[in-house]
């Protein structure tokens, strides 16, 4: 965390071999080594802790250590949104901080498989209805900041119960189908996202925005800002 964060620091949730077991290409593989860290509901001040608390929101940041796994690059354990009060699934958006991420996106059905690869300072928007993996495919640690309602628990259930997403990257970034899917379309390539309607871009970072209300309003009310983060998934041309 040195360098990227300068406030308060609590203990970590960490994801070991025996917690991702069941979303990994071999079930069987071993580590004695945690996989990843995440940083919960952080806040560098009482006063930005209590305006993201007012506005229902969780700033987060996780750290995902470079390491293949039985020829898997190590990965988050991937989740879905719930739906919001008006019937809209929740989104979220990450920043990387730190390293190089791949983030595999599908929707439940897994009819639309979407990779973006995100650097050092771009954002990747998790849009309604898309759950999410985060791959580490670099060598380096990968950290990412993260805003993301307050108002929700995470649904782990569906990756679980098919065995990770629906496409897993393996070392040297070969996309290899999960066996345990119907037949799913070939994954599309899309860029990080930057929406400028509301302050979300390029130099400006996650954290910049505790005390913006317009621009993080959309984590929690998707349903009134559908045209200005429809283009979240732009094609790869």
């Amino acid at each position: 965390m040195n360098g990227y964060w300068d406030g308060p620091i609590p203990e970590p949730q960490v994801r070991t071999i025996e917690d991702m077991r069941d979303v990994l290409a071999d079930p069987g593989c071993t580590s004695d080594q945690p996989l990843y860290f995440m940083y919960r509901d952080l806040a560098r001040s009482k006063s930005d802790w209590d305006w993201l608390r007012q506005h229902h929101l969780r700033y987060d940041i996780t750290v995902i250590p470079a390491r293949v796994l039985c020829g898997e690059y190590v990965k988050t354990k991937g989740h879905y949104h719930p739906r919001n009060p008006a019937g809209e699934y929740y989104p979220e958006i990450y920043e990387v901080l730190k390293g190089r991420g791949h983030y595999l996106l599908q929707t439940n059905t897994a009819d639309d498989v979407v990779m973006i690869e995100a650097h050092v300072g771009e954002k990747v928007l998790i849009p309604p209805g898309y759950g999410h993996v985060t791959i580490n495919p670099g060598d380096e640690d990968l950290v990412m900041a993260n805003l993301v309602s307050s108002e929700f628990s995470s649904d782990y259930g569906p990756y679980v119960e098919r065995h990770g997403a629906a496409y897993y990257e393996m070392e040297g970034g070969a996309l290899v189908k999960n066996p345990h899917y119907p037949p799913v379309p070939p994954v599309r390539h899309c860029d990080p996202v930057e929406i400028q309607e509301l302050g979300i871009e390029r130099g400006v970072g996650l954290y910049d925005l505790v005390g913006r209300s317009r621009s993080v309003a959309f984590l929690n009310r998707p349903e009134d800002y559908r045209e200005i983060t429809a283009g979240a998934l732009r094609k790869i041309q």
